[in-house]
Order: C-alpha cells, then structure tokens, then sequence
C-alpha cells in the first residue's frame, strides 16, 4: 500500500503540465529515493520498512491530495485564461448567468478561495517534505544497524489489520472485548491521568489493539492531541521527545536537532491544559518511562497513556494501582475467524476447505501472529491437497515462506534475556509440545543442570523460583495450574514459543534434537542399541529423558566412552529388566530418576561408586530397585558423601524394602 501511494505520487509529479513554482524542488527527488528503497527486494519485505508502511503511506496520500487540489486550481485558471473560441463564448455565458443569479459568483469565489488557499497548501507539502525526512533517516538508521526494526509486534497490523486500522466498522477479530473494556477505561469518569498497560507474548496483538483504540473515531473526538511513539529496544530519548512533541505541536513549527530540555519544555507546554492520549508502544525496559514521565502534566482532565510491553514488570511499574490488560490466546473459534478473514475477506470459505481451515487455525494455538502469517501463505494457494499437507505441520510451512520475519518477531524477547536466564528458557525445548511441566521438577532440572548462579545466604530452589518468575513475567511461559496457596503448580510453552527454543537451542549448540517427534528413539527394538550408541556418544549430552517405552530393551549395557558428560538420567515406563553399569560409564551423574520401572530388579551397585552423584529419586518402582538405592547411599556415606538423599515417592516401596531382607540379601549377592 505504501509503495503503490508513492508510485501514485511520483507519477502525479513527473506528469504535471509545468513545474509549479509553490511546489518544493525537492520534493519529487525524496519521493524517487524512497521508491528506489521500497523496490529493493533487499529491503521491500524487511520489518523495519513494514512498521513505517503507515507513516509513508499517509505522508504520500496527503501529497497527493494537496497535489491534485493544486493542479486543478491550475487548469481552472488555464481554461479561464483561454481568449477566443468555445473557451472565450464559455466565460461570457458564465458572465451573463452571473449578471442574472447572483448565486453564482460562489464559483468565482470558491476560485479566488482556491488561490488564496495556496500558501496553506504549500506549508502541507513542506509539512510532508519534514515527515518524508524522519522516514529517510529511520530508514537511514537501519540500514546501517544502528536501529533493530521497531514495532516488530505490528506485523499483525501491517498483515492482516490494515483494514481494521484505516476504519472503524469493524474490530479486528477476537479483540472486540478487549476493545470495548479499554474504551470503557479511555472515555472513563476519573479526571486523573490514567496509565493503561497492555501485556502479552510477541505476536499476541498488543500494538494492533492499541492501534484500534487510538484510531477509533470516538477516542479521536474524545482527546485534544494525541500521539503514537514506538519505544523498542535501543530507543534514544532525543528522538522519543521529537516525536511527541512534532505530534502534539500547535504552532505548526517542527522541532529538529534541539536538546533534550528543550525538547521536553515544549513538550510539557503542548500538552499542559489539553486532554491528551499517548500511546507509547513496544517498551522493554522501565528506564524508558522513567525518562519521559515527568514530562506528561496530570491536570485532572482524564488525559490518558496507552503503553505496550511483553514484561509484566514493566507493565506494572508507571503506576502500580492501576490494572494491566492481559492479552489472551485466540479461541479456537476466533482463531478460524481470523483466519478466514486474513484469505478471504468478507467473502466465504468453500466448504471443502473449512474442516481443514479448522484444523491448520487450531494448530497455530490461538497466536493472532501465526494465523496471519499462514493465512498469508493459504491465500496465494487455495487447493484442497496443498491445504491438507500444511495442517499437518503449520510450524514448517510458516518456517518456509515467512520463517525468518516470524522467529525474528518473537527472538525479541529471547534477545532481552539475560545471559542467567537464556539457558534456563532453552532448556524448556526439551518438553514435547503441550506438555505440563511440574515446577518442582523443573527446579531440581535447573539445579541438576548448574543454570543457578549460587548466591550467599540464598537457597538454589529460591532462586530458582526467581528465575521462573521472570520467564513468566516476560510473557515467555504460561502458568497452568496454581497451588492453594497461589505458588505455581505447573507450567506450560506455546508452540511457537518451544519452535524459537529449540531454533536457538540448536543456533547455540545447547541441545541436539534426535528427530521431530521428541522421542529419543523411533519405535524398533532392532534399533535401540544402536541409537543409544549414537545418543550416549553426543559430546554435550548432560540430560536424557527415556519417557514412555521409548527404551524397549530389557538389557541395557553401555559401552565405555559413553554419557561421559550425562549429568541427569530419568528413565520412566519401560521394559527394561536387568541394567548393568559401571562407574566408568556415568562419571559425571548427578541426578538418576526412575519413575514406573515394575520390570527393572535393581539400579547397578557400581553406580555407587560415581564421586558426583547427589540424588536418587523413584517413583512405583519394585522394592527390590529401592533396596538397591538404600545400597547405594550407604556407598555414598560410606565415601563422605553426607548430602546424598534417595527419595521414594512410594510408601509401600519403602516400606517393602525395609522389611524385605531376602530382597536387600540379593541386593547384596548381585554385588
């Protein structure tokens, strides 16, 4: 849309019968130089051109109308000049039906109006030449890497809601709640200066429901100057208070190149005595507000600030009273609707395609990001067959077409990261996808995994759940199920979340993933030595989850050389009866978990021997497996190991091992 206005606009320039005096000379070279940027195959696609769309988009429209009001004065006065023929007869009728109706000097006036109205005109285009400026220079910015793309969340807005945005008759799908409860809070009785926080994941459409709010009519009417700012990462706030004070001017003088004082008396004194609405979107850091706050006067006049974070913290830090808008997933129904809106429009779907329809939107989880982006996909190829094979893997067909915008939209939030919880975040990869993930388990992973930075007088498992708090807090994992007393129960990874984990997991060398499924082996008892060959040989293996009779063996022997660096061993459901180990096989392991193992007789004595073990924890295993633990931690003591704890999980086990002698007897003998 913006580069089909910008062609518009220069063709309207190029094809003008005379060059116009009033007209700025260069405005025609800026416009030619930004076409030249948005043809660029380079750069037409990229999301920083994508968040100014909107901002060179309307600059052209505005131009164009200025233009064509100017070029019809023109050749009204050009025909009103002609002196002989049907031109001359034509203004002498015109004088006489003047001399009879009196009326019709409205259109002499409406002429002279016109004339007078050029100066105004010619202020509009240098207005425009200022704003094509500040795009050029954004442009200019980063393309030499000094700016990351802005705005990357308004991607929905720039792919699917451009409609929505332009005009009011409709809200964009599934935000029409949303919409309704912040205009209730926007238009709202309290004369105090109110700060709305809107917070969510990347792609969750946070920027297009702040979009939809400053846009609509009635806000609009409501406020005497509003203003639209994106924050970002690397924001500078010389060019934050620019924008906002070019925004809410009243005297038509832009400000550029004046200090940040300066920049802020002004803007403190346009904004003084009005009821205004700031948006500030895509804020990462609460330094950001802090900057700015004390420059928005609170004269209890209902003014208002609409501010757009993923972070939680951030979304509650400028004023702590006031509740956040929490941004929820797509319903599987709204996630249809969108959809279908973002391929067909207002028109119908074929009904062979909407059971498949149905299927590829409930894949994409309910992220308003990953609907439109394979929305965009379907709606270039809308047979039945090629729509089949896409629902059965949403995630590739997006990683194919617009993987790279996609991942870099939400490699956002792993970016801010710090370094401490980047491993802690990756790590959540090794879940399959939907899978419930227990805290408490999660926790001990971490620890086991050496992911927490010990601190002085601080428990691990605290700072643990300091660390969780924070991935949770940055919209980075959802909280399932609370304990009664509101600590977190279980956890769960989006899909396209888990997609970025291990993307990065394996950019990152921090994990292998063996084959898509997320087991460790495909179904074939002729395989699995092999395979736990290939697995025990990875050199930076630390943990292995055998889950679900992925290991069908009832023997299993590893070679030596192999799980030399496995820190973390949990084995759950499967067939394996008789293990034999040495300490040589698993010098490095912490942590063992055996969870349903009903065939297993006994966990190796040898394993006893390993100077690094810390826990052996078992859940409904045989009495004979928990007799052979207890073995094993008198090893430990026995060694100095004092901090070594078996934990049974099953009373009855325990109970059976202690009272079972025959059971400790060949515990005993099998050593």
């Amino acid at each position: 849309m913006a580069y089909a206005a910008l062609v518009s606009l220069l063709q309207t320039l190029e094809e003008s019968p005379q060059p116009m005096q009033q007209i700025p000379s260069d405005l025609l070279d800026k416009v030619r130089r930004l076409v030249g940027i948005l043809a660029d195959p380079a750069t037409k696609n990229s999301l920083s051109i994508r968040d100014l769309e909107l901002k060179i988009r309307d600059a052209s429209f505005e131009a164009q109308n200025i233009m064509e009001s100017h070029l019809s004065t023109h050749q009204l006065e050009l025909f009103k000049s002609v002196s002989s023929g049907v031109g001359s007869c034509f203004w002498e009728i015109i004088s006489a039906l003047q001399d009879m109706f009196p009326a019709i000097q409205l259109c002499e006036t409406s002429t002279d109006s016109m004339y007078q109205g050029m100066n105004l005109e010619v202020k509009g285009l240098e207005r425009v030449i200022d704003e094509l400026d500040l795009i050029l220079e954004a442009l200019s910015k980063m393309k030499d890497g000094k700016e990351e793309a802005p705005g990357a969340g308004n991607l929905w807005v720039a792919a699917g809601a451009s409609r929505s945005v332009a005009s009011n008759e409709s809200a964009p799908v599934g935000l029409d709640h949303d919409l309704l409860h912040l205009k209730d809070r926007l238009t709202g009785l309290s004369s105090n200066l109110d700060i709305i926080s809107i917070v969510g994941m990347g792609g969750i459409g946070k920027t297009t429901l702040a979009r939809n709010l400053y846009n609509d009519r009635l806000i609009e009417d409501r406020f005497d100057t509003r203003a639209w700012v994106v924050v970002s990462h690397n924001y500078h706030v010389q060019e934050l208070l620019t924008i906002l004070v070019n925004s809410t001017r009243q005297d038509g003088a832009e400000m550029h190149k004046k200090s940040v004082e300066e920049l802020a008396v002004r803007l403190h004194k346009n904004l003084k005595g009005r009821r205004y609405l700031i948006v500030m979107d895509d804020v990462w850091d609460i330094k950001a507000w802090d900057d700015v706050k004390r420059y928005f006067p609170d004269d209890n006049n209902s003014s208002r600030i609409i501010l757009t974070t993923r972070q939680s913290e951030v979304a509650m830090y400028p004023n702590p009273q006031s509740p956040i808008h929490q941004m929820t997933l797509l319903s599987p129904k709204s996630s249809w609707d969108l959809l279908r809106v973002t391929i067909f429009g207002q028109d119908d779907c074929p009904y062979a395609l909407e059971k498949i329809g149905w299927k590829i939107a409930e894949n994409c989880k309910g992220l308003p990001l990953a609907i439109v982006v394979i929305g965009g996909l379907l709606s270039r190829d809308k047979k039945k067959e090629d729509w089949k094979r896409i629902s059965r893997d949403v995630k590739s067909a997006i990683a194919r077409n617009d993987g790279d915008q996609f991942m870099q939209i939400l490699s956002l939030s792993y970016n801010s990261l710090p370094h401490h919880l980047k491993a802690c975040f990756l790590y959540m990869g090794l879940y399959p996808e939907d899978y419930e993930i227990f805290v408490t388990q999660l926790i001990k992973l971490w620890i086991a995994e050496g992911f927490i930075k010990p601190l002085p007088l601080e428990s691990l498992e605290l700072l643990a759940k300091d660390y969780l708090s924070n991935l949770i807090n940055r919209s980075l994992i959802e909280v399932r199920r609370r304990k009664h007393n509101g600590e977190v129960k279980t956890l769960v990874i989006h899909n396209m979340l888990r997609e970025l984990c291990l993307k990065k997991a394996e950019d990152e060398k921090f994990l292998q993933i063996v084959n898509s499924d997320c087991h460790v082996f495909p179904q074939g008892k002729n395989n699995h030595r092999r395979e736990m060959t290939v697995i025990g040989s990875l050199p930076e293996l630390e943990v292995l989850k055998l889950r679900d009779y992925a290991f069908e063996r009832s023997v299993w022997e590893p070679n030596e050389g192999e799980f030399t660096r496995l820190k973390y061993l949990l084995i759950d459901r499967n067939k394996l009866e008789h293990w034999y180990a040495d300490s040589i096989h698993f010098p490095r392991l912490q942590h063992l978990c055996l969870n349903h193992c009903f065939e297993l007789e006994a966990i190796p004595t040898e394993i006893g021997d390993i100077g690094s073990l810390e826990m052996i924890e078992l859940f409904r295993c045989r009495s004979s497996v928990v007799a052979s633990a207890m073995l094993i931690q008198e090893q430990q003591q026995s060694l100095g190991n004092e901090d070594f704890r078996v934990r049974v999980n099953s009373y009855r086990d325990y109970v059976d091992s202690l009272y079972s002698t025959s059971l400790r007897q060949r515990v005993y003998a099998r050593g």
